[in-house]
């Protein structure tokens, strides 16, 4: 019988197997891991607020993306410990769009935000001595906001085209609300929803990741052919964006492809984890990334520390 996506009052999320007594090793992992972003993020945050030399530009654009893996992994953490403590695994529909907000614009406003660093290394690298004219603190706050304010309005228009979905069932395959999935469920037409996600979803990793593209082709045209102080400049700056790229888009482009395509021969626990993979490694990964590689961060952490 179609029901209007409104009248669903809750979603069940079947992905999740009956553990017994291990459910609370599960949930003290999973505690473990939040607090750590948490902590990494909230300290990293601090240290570049406080300290009035790492009032730069890169440093101000790295504050905003430890921001978002705080969003990011609050959106998801809080939901799965008390998942995995619950019997009953169900969810009520309007946290589930909470959800699905929440994940959504930290994976748009990480996008965004990796490839305003990738253009901000490029011109330090190929425009040093214009480099504080083009990046001025203005600039940078303004950028940020825009970052911030466009990935949350492109989210919210599209919560509420997924919210006057009708649907057909409230049954997910999964350990968290992905929007594909709801869709999945809808009994009418979804062709308006669809192009508007492919066309968001382009603007979202397409246009950022050409910045990034031709950043890096002219970054790495300087290791290849430039001075040994450029190289040596390029790569400390340089590594750990690129890593921290790489990273982010290993978990989107599984969950993209497991929202796609039929995983079912994947093993099931494999599935969960490298679904969770996007919201859990980056927050993680990032601050430590950016802690060891970046001289002036490293410094000044040891010396707090």
């Amino acid at each position: 019988m179609m029901m209007n996506s409104t009248q669903v009052l809750y979603f069940i999320l079947i992905a999740y197997f009956d553990t017994g007594p291990l459910k609370y090793l599960y949930f003290m992992i999973v505690l473990f891991f939040y607090t750590l972003i948490i902590s990494f993020n909230v300290f990293l945050i601090v240290v570049i607020c406080m300290n009035r030399s790492l009032h730069e530009p890169m440093y101000i654009f790295l504050c905003s993306l430890f921001v978002n893996e705080l969003f990011g992994s609050t959106g998801l953490f809080p939901f799965l410990l008390v998942q995995i403590l619950s019997d009953v695994h169900t969810v009520s529909a309007s946290v589930c769009y909470l959800q699905i907000f929440c994940v959504y614009s930290y994976g748009k406003v990480e996008f965004f935000n990796l490839a305003i660093i990738s253009y901000d290394r490029y011109l330090a690298i190929f425009y040093p001595l214009h480099y504080n004219r083009h990046m001025t603190f203005i600039r940078v706050i303004i950028v940020i906001a825009l970052i911030w304010f466009l990935s949350f309005v492109l989210n919210i228009y599209a919560l509420v085209a997924l919210i006057s979905l009708r649907l057909c069932g409230n049954i997910l395959n999964k350990v968290h609300c992905p929007s594909f999935s709801i869709v999945k469920l809808a009994c009418s037409d979804t062709r308006h929803h669809d192009l508007y996600g492919l066309v968001v979803s382009s603007f979202s990793v397409y246009v950022p990741l050409l910045i990034i593209l031709y950043t890096y082709m002219k970054i790495l045209h300087v290791c290849f052919s430039g001075s040994k102080q450029t190289r040596h400049k390029a790569v400390s700056t340089c590594t750990p964006h690129l890593a921290s790229l790489l990273n982010f888009s290993f978990g989107v482009c599984f969950e993209i492809l497991q929202s796609r395509y039929n995983m079912n021969n994947v093993p099931n626990i494999l599935r969960i984890l490298l679904s969770l993979y996007f919201l859990t490694c980056p927050p993680l990964f990032n601050p430590i990334m950016y802690g060891l590689k970046l001289s002036k961060i490293r410094v000044i952490c040891k010396s707090m520390i």
